[in-house]
């Protein structure tokens, strides 16, 4: 086979096996400016049609909750990336029963040991599933990992000291929903509602693994802290502009609650290291329904939804979603109505 040139000189295969370094725009510095001065000036002319001390509590709210959870992310991004450099991915399939029942809630706790953020457990998942893992075992992981992890069990203790329970009750909560999506998969999944794409999860031979490390730590806490940042001012929000009436015709109902916060989760789209501050700082609701915003979040939301459509395809995304949320919804009711 006769490999063409392409008009930078260079060959096809040479191209994809070494592609071209992303340059930073040209007027970058003025970016950088913007990004900086931008949202500052727009808060300054929002406090000025605001009470001071509305403004003074806003500031506060959001200022604790990032500050409380920026540790755990960095912490979190951190394991996740040495994760996807350091190890390889024949422990994964190495460690599964051959059963598919069997393999479905042994995944679902490896996510206790094995620490990672939402966004890399999808392409983690296809990278399974390509290596003949069962995708049933394989999305059981995909929900539990950014759900039950070390780090993320720990903020949420500190998120809600003196409350254990909460910490048992998102295990619990989140564990169960994975195990039963994986087995509904087996029960009701589709071959067809596939579509496996190729992705490099893991080491790549001929890379450095420092490289790799620091790539996919400094890609998983940008796109991260930007979503704390946006969950940390929508909570403060919530708590600061939201008329009281409101919130209680969603926090005087039970299932009105947990269903109002489940959506928020959904749209915020929080990191699962962060999760824990921004529930725990939405006090005018349940313990049931905060239960409910650190299940579902994880595990559904917007960024997810986009990641399964990309990864699986549509119609796989479409369902699964779907399915999940309910499952979530339901075992976050039943759990912290027996717990909290």
């Amino acid at each position: 086979m006769v490999v063409e040139p392409t008009a930078s000189g260079r060959t096809t295969a040479e191209e994809v096996a070494d592609p071209p370094s992303r340059e930073l725009p040209r007027y970058w510095p003025l970016l950088l400016v913007a990004a900086a001065v931008l949202p500052g000036t727009g808060l300054f002319l929002l406090g000025q049609g605001v009470s001071k001390a509305a403004l003074q509590a806003w500031q506060t709210v959001c200022l604790a909750v990032v500050v409380q959870a920026t540790p755990f992310l960095l912490l979190g991004t951190a394991l996740s990336g040495a994760i996807n450099a350091f190890v390889p991915e024949r422990v994964f399939t190495r460690l599964l029963p051959k059963r598919p029942a069997l393999a479905v809630p042994v995944a679902g706790l490896a996510g206790v040991v094995l620490p990672g953020c939402e966004c890399a457990s999808v392409p983690v998942a296809n990278s399974l599933i390509g290596r003949g893992v069962t995708p049933a075992a394989a999305f059981a992981f995909l929900l539990s990992a950014p759900a039950i992890n070390p780090v993320v069990l720990t903020a949420t203790a500190i998120a809600f000291p003196g409350t254990p329970l909460m910490v048992l009750a998102r295990l619990l909560a989140s564990l169960v929903t994975a195990a039963v999506m994986g087995w509904l998969w087996l029960w009701l999944g589709r071959e067809e509602w596939l579509r496996p794409a190729v992705r490099h999860t893991g080491h790549r031979t001929g890379q450095s693994r420092w490289t790799e490390f620091r790539r996919a730590f400094q890609h998983d806490f940008l796109q991260a802290g930007g979503f704390l940042v946006v969950g940390a001012m929508a909570a403060a929000t919530f708590n600061v502009a939201v008329p009281r009436s409101v919130l209680d015709t969603f926090s005087g109902s039970p299932w009105l609650s947990v269903l109002f916060l489940a959506a928020l989760a959904i749209i915020l789209a929080v990191c699962s290291e962060a999760d824990a501050f921004v529930a725990s700082s939405l006090t005018g609701f349940s313990p049931t329904a905060r239960l409910a915003f650190m299940v579902v979040g994880p595990m559904v939301d917007l960024k997810l939804i986009a990641l399964q459509t990309g990864t699986f395809g549509r119609a796989f995304a479409v369902r699964f979603s779907t399915a999940t949320t309910v499952v979530a919804i339901l075992c976050s009711a039943l759990v912290g109505g027996v717990l909290l």
